[in-house]
């Protein structure tokens, strides 16, 4: 099969398209024959040799954590996925380097749920990391209906679902982005704060997907919660505050929920731009770019 491979660390010219052996799904894994995965920030810090903490394996590697796709086998005792079943779901690269910018990739069944119906896989490719994580975020919160959430970095992949994913819940959440972010935060049914504006008054909780810090724990209430972005930059809690550090996991059945919700009109997905895995390197280009505002897709 091809995948996309670099056998060195690098700028994007180290990308490639190999032919690497096709996986065999083992006990309770699904073998997906892929349709379309996206391009993450931590792709390019790993490719580049930034990433700061050692990998389970070493070079070459297959990037990609996304993936939406056929069945084409199962292992033993998998759970049941039929044989071309459209499904979505993702590896969780940093612990399996097992990667999704491949012709075929195995996953652990529990890792994936059926694909949503309304929407083509490349918009379905861009769901289970970013949609996950931003469930997770509020559910680590544990917000009833009706409280109040800033949202920080509020335009990028995971605050948009962080955003859908509050109305839907019942919050009121303000989003902080940019000035030419006005429009899809207000669609979202969330209140706007530009990023040079001075938030008014507390919330029950912060989602600070920015990295602003542990400053905006003078934001939130006596007794609220904060969910860092990453572990290290989880602040110590003062006040009574919860303070959590997000660390997405792979959860197929709550990945199903999140598929109820795109197909229900509740959350939408956005695409940045589609590349073939022979141009993957300008799908690395892109993403470093900057101001990306939807899923930069690799299709085989």
């Amino acid at each position: 099969m091809r995948a996309v491979r670099y056998a060195r660390f690098g700028g994007p010219e180290v990308l490639h398209v190999a032919e690497v052996p096709v996986p065999e799904p083992g006990p309770g894994q699904v073998r997906v024959r892929v349709a379309a995965s996206v391009v993450h920030p931590v792709d390019l810090m790993i490719r580049s040799g930034r990433f700061p903490a050692p990998l389970p394996t070493g070079l070459p590697y297959t990037p990609g954590w996304d993936v939406a796709g056929t069945v084409d086998a199962v292992g033993p005792s998998a759970r049941t996925f039929p044989i071309g079943e459209q499904v979505i779901g993702f590896s969780p690269w940093l612990r399996t380097t097992t990667g999704a910018h491949a012709e075929f990739v195995v996953l652990d069944a529990a890792w994936l749920t059926s694909a949503p119906t309304s929407v083509p896989a490349t918009g379905a490719a861009t769901l289970p990391t970013n949609g996950l994580a931003a469930a997770q975020a509020l559910d680590l919160l544990a917000l009833p209906a009706g409280a109040t959430v800033l949202v920080t970095g509020a335009a990028g992949q995971v605050g948009g679902f962080v955003l859908a994913l509050a109305r839907a819940a019942g919050l009121h959440a303000t989003g902080l982005a940019g000035a030419d972010d006005q429009a899809f935060v207000e669609s979202l049914g969330a209140a706007f704060l530009p990023r040079s504006g001075d938030p008014a008054g507390t919330f029950d909780a912060v989602v600070d997907l920015a990295v602003i810090g542990a400053s905006l724990l003078d934001l939130v209430r006596d007794g609220g919660g904060y969910v860092a972005a990453s572990p290290p930059l989880r602040p110590e809690p003062v006040r009574g505050i919860r303070t959590f550090a997000l660390e997405v996991l792979p959860d197929g059945a709550r990945l199903g929920e999140l598929v109820a919700l795109v197909d229900s009109g509740d959350i939408p997905l956005r695409v940045a731009g589609v590349y073939p895995f022979a141009e993957a390197a300008a799908a690395h280009d892109r993403l470093a770019q900057g101001g990306v505002r939807g899923g930069v897709v690799l299709v085989p």
